[in-house]
């Protein structure tokens, strides 16, 4: 038997799924928009239970007939949008929490909370969603299936995506979701721009500890002892040349090691020392190699100085992967609503890491990156993600809007992934 010919996502003209302009609707919800971004803005929190953003979402969600649930092991909030004939199901993600960042932005809403910002856009991510929510929940009798708006907690390093899926939000629509869809600001990237690639966008991270043991004694006389600090620095050194050395010049890794501790007084050679870092990769056979890499040259180079080394690698976020023929409905939906000069190509795999990558290893989709530069200042002298001083457009918020309607309305008024005859 012939197997069928895979899915295609063909986009619907603009007028099929932007009926009227979704963009003048955006705008017209920006205001509100801000609003939420702001009061999110104020009141950050970390980790995976985040109480008081989980009521301001709710709050903004009330009234617009979905489907809520919360979450069970994290402040999450899953949120389905039903038409009234049956079809497709998509899901729409946002992040919620927050960074160990001090603000330095000076803004009238900055953080109230010592210590903590939204250093990262997922406040700008979050009232984007519920815009979406709003502009779609307009527009419920058009659609022929399910949306889900997935606000998910816990993405900088505790895995939130994994556990929403583990509770269950990729079925929250009564069947499992056909595609998925997000976006993540990005100040270094022109205001409104629509970037994304199809494949590997962003790379896997994980971490690793090496704790290098040898024989202290006073550093008067390091002949009678075996000092673990050279021998952690030269570990340093040929960690980084395993990468420039051991790896294709065309197969793209980093490795960082950004901690080294040793000792507790000047006059003593300490028992042991320490080092960690993160390893990034956007191949899971160079991911397997590294972390073999990692224990071997430890090993090896404490072995030479007759120390003895433990390597630890604490695997962290997957490869973030975008499904090709979904990155190509992407750009051409996109491209339909925002026009032409908004949309392109990223041109390289970022190295950075997002725990969407957990969705999209369980459901065809793609993450967007949307320029949020803030005026007066061109993409590359904008503060960075993860700054104490990132801040970005608010005008941006009714393109983020439209974007997430028009992906959502696109993909539903295809009827999904279709068989083409």
């Amino acid at each position: 038997m012939t197997p069928p010919p895979p899915p295609s996502y063909d986009a619907p003209s603009p007028r099929e799924a932007a009926a009227g302009s979704l963009l003048d609707e955006a705008r017209r919800l920006a205001p509100d928009a801000v609003a939420l971004r702001r009061a999110l803005h104020a009141g950050p929190e970390l980790g995976l239970d985040l109480p008081d953003t989980q009521r301001l979402v709710l709050d903004a969600l009330d009234g617009l007939g979905l489907q809520i649930r919360t979450g069970r092991a994290l402040s999450s909030v899953t949120a389905v949008l039903a038409g009234p004939s049956d079809g497709p199901s998509i899901l729409l993600r946002a992040d919620m929490d927050a960074l160990p960042v001090t603000e330095e932005t000076g803004a009238p809403f900055a953080s109230r909370t010592p210590g903590l910002m939204h250093a990262c856009g997922h406040d700008t991510h979050m009232a984007m969603l519920v815009g979406a929510a709003r502009l779609l929940a307009s527009r419920r009798e058009r659609i022929a299936g399910r949306v889900v708006f997935m606000f998910q907690p816990g993405e900088e390093g505790q895995h939130g995506a994994r556990h929403m899926i583990e509770e269950g939000v990729l079925e929250a629509s009564g069947r499992r979701a056909d595609a998925a869809f997000a976006l993540h600001v990005h100040p270094n990237l022109p205001a409104g721009a629509v970037r994304l690639r199809p494949g590997p966008q962003l790379a896997a991270s994980d971490r690793f500890r090496v704790v290098v043991r040898g024989r202290g004694g006073h550093a008067s006389a390091p002949h009678t002892a075996c000092d673990p600090v050279p021998a952690a620095c030269e570990i340093v050194l040929a960690l980084q040349t395993t990468v420039t050395r051991g790896l294709s010049a065309d197969d793209q890794a980093v490795l960082s090691v950004t901690q080294l501790t040793a000792g507790t007084a000047t006059g003593v050679i300490p028992d042991t020392a320490e080092l960690g870092g993160t390893l990034r990769t956007v191949s899971e056979s160079t991911r397997q190699r590294m972390h073999e890499a990692i224990a071997r040259v430890a090993r090896g180079v404490a072995a030479a100085h007759g120390a003895q080394a433990e390597a630890t690698v604490v695997p962290g976020y997957p490869i973030t992967v975008n499904d090709p023929r979904f990155t190509d409905f992407v750009l051409r939906t996109a491209e339909e609503t925002l026009g032409a000069a908004a949309v392109g190509v990223l041109p390289a795999t970022q190295m950075t890491a997002e725990d969407f990558s957990y969705v999209l290893q369980a459901v065809p989709g793609a993450l967007a990156f949307l320029g949020v530069c803030p005026p007066g200042v061109t993409p590359d002298e904008a503060p960075a993600l993860h700054s104490p001083r990132m801040t970005v457009d608010e005008d941006v918020l009714a393109t983020g809007i439209a974007c997430h309607a028009s992906v959502a309305l696109a993909f539903l008024a295809g009827g999904g992934p279709r068989t083409t005859p």
